[in-house]
């Protein structure tokens, strides 16, 4: 017992300090973590006094204790049972699977991560890949929001920087919400959108008790404030054009509305001189199979050319990109007079305002008048025609951005973008279509609809 036993030194110290740690979390942590907390406090009270639409107290609560509200939400634990009674498993094992499902649903976000990474970070990408220009905005109906209202922006999906986008514009109003889908789920990027508060989904699991657990964290975020940006659309549009709604969140939120407080969706239309994706979304809509070449490694190829560019002085922006904040719609107002189930109804309203409101720009200008001829062009005729599509457009009600507010130089930029690339090229003739690019016109071009010598149809 009393025997004299030789220990190597790192050992030693490895014995001394792990309940050393110990004592010191026991001892120090609380109140560091109280200090950390209260920081956070005073620096989300200073964000609320700016922010046009308040952080809610419900994002800011800790994950660990969100996740512990969701799996004992009494209509989760409904699900746990009949996804038991279903399948024939014990409900202990269908309520752990339930809380797996809550830990890959549930956010952890963090207030200085979003509004001190991420939306600089948003504002240096944005300005620096795009001149970023807003279209129509209805400020009077944004401003006549009520405060407390849950506001859910609801946008067309033209490319993954649409989460950047849109981000950097609503930064005055408030901290958005998005659903994101699997592509998200790569460490460390992860991490970094959980912190700024998305919720990941499976965009196609069938199973019953993840959509019931996915489903009520969409309600308790709805009926708790939370500021939201969904993609009806399910999806990147292969084909340019504003697809038809998939109503999964939208069912979701109206099928357990709030009554202590209205839901206002705000219809938000972007669009792009160029899609940074657009070569891969044009080949899975030519192969039939929503199955993209490209993928995370591939994103970060690019981004580190593009950044090797940018530092050498040879990187150029990828010309305009538009975005128009529509008309809100009013839960409360467009369910008055209206029996049974408006998720549809409601849908379809919110995309015909998307649709109606994609900014036209230059290069989806462009796109339409060469396709529209279907013969060379010359540079001359393809900016007087720009003049006449503008003004039908424009009489239509579409916003149309001219750079230096002119047609012609609208024209102009957007042939100097589609030449640079080799989407249209120089013949003795005029300008045409490159070989094999059609595709990549008729997608752009689809922004814009169908241009004849009157104007689109």
């Amino acid at each position: 017992m009393l025997t004299t036993v030789t220990i190597p030194v790192w050992l030693l110290i490895l014995v001394l300090l792990v309940p050393g740690l110990a004592v010191l979390d026991r001892l120090v942590g609380p109140p560091v973590r109280w200090y950390l907390r209260r920081r956070m406090e005073r620096v989300v009270a200073r964000l609320n006094e700016r922010l046009e639409r308040p952080i809610q107290p419900f994002k800011l609560a800790r994950r660990h204790d969100m996740i512990q509200r969701l799996i004992y939400d009494p209509r989760v634990a409904e699900a746990v049972a009949d996804h038991a009674r279903e399948t024939g498993l014990r409900e202990d094992v269908a309520f752990d699977l339930a809380r797996r499902y809550a830990r890959e649903i549930v956010p952890s976000f963090s207030a200085s991560a979003y509004f001190g990474v991420a939306i600089r970070l948003a504002r240096w990408l944005s300005t620096r890949l795009y001149r970023v220009r807003l279209g129509y905005v209805d400020e009077a109906g944004l401003s006549a929001i009520d405060r407390h209202a849950t506001v859910i922006f609801v946008m067309n999906h033209r490319s993954n920087m649409d989460y950047v986008l849109v981000t950097y514009l609503a930064a005055e109003r408030s901290a958005l919400a998005y659903a994101v889908g699997e592509w998200a789920r790569v460490w460390p990027l992860s991490r970094l959108i959980r912190a700024m508060g998305a919720y990941f989904i499976r965009r196609k699991s069938r199973n019953q008790l993840y959509r019931r657990v996915l489903a009520r964290y969409v309600q308790l975020a709805t009926r708790n404030g939370v500021t939201q940006a969904i993609f009806p659309e399910g999806g990147l549009s292969l084909d340019g054009r504003v697809g038809p709604p998939k109503l999964g969140l939208l069912n979701y939120i109206l099928s357990d509305p709030p009554t202590e407080r209205d839901v206002v969706f705000v219809p938000v239309s972007l669009n792009y001189d160029r899609v940074i994706e657009d070569r891969i979304l044009t080949e899975a809509a030519a192969s039939g199979e929503r199955k993209f070449r490209g993928g995370f490694l591939t994103g970060a190829a690019f981004a580190l050319r593009w950044l090797r560019r940018r530092l050498t002085g040879r990187a150029r922006k990828f010309g305009y990109a538009g975005v128009a904040f529509g008309s809100p719609i009013s839960l409360q107002r467009f369910s008055e007079g209206r029996s049974g189930d408006i998720t549809r109804p409601l849908a379809s309203e919110l995309m015909a305002r998307v649709r109606e409101n994609v900014p036209v720009l230059p290069v989806p200008l462009v796109a339409a008048i060469v396709l529209s001829a279907q013969r060379p062009l010359t540079r001359t005729w393809i900016t007087l025609r720009a003049r006449t599509v503008v003004e039908t457009l424009t009489a239509a009600g579409r916003h149309v951005h001219l750079t230096d507010g002119s047609a012609d130089a609208a024209a102009e930029a957007g042939i100097d973008m589609l030449l640079l690339r080799g989407v249209l090229v120089e013949t003795s003739e005029g300008l045409a279509a490159g070989q094999g690019q059609e595709a990549l016109l008729r997608y752009y071009a689809a922004s814009v609809g169908e241009v004849s010598p009157g104007g689109p149809t």
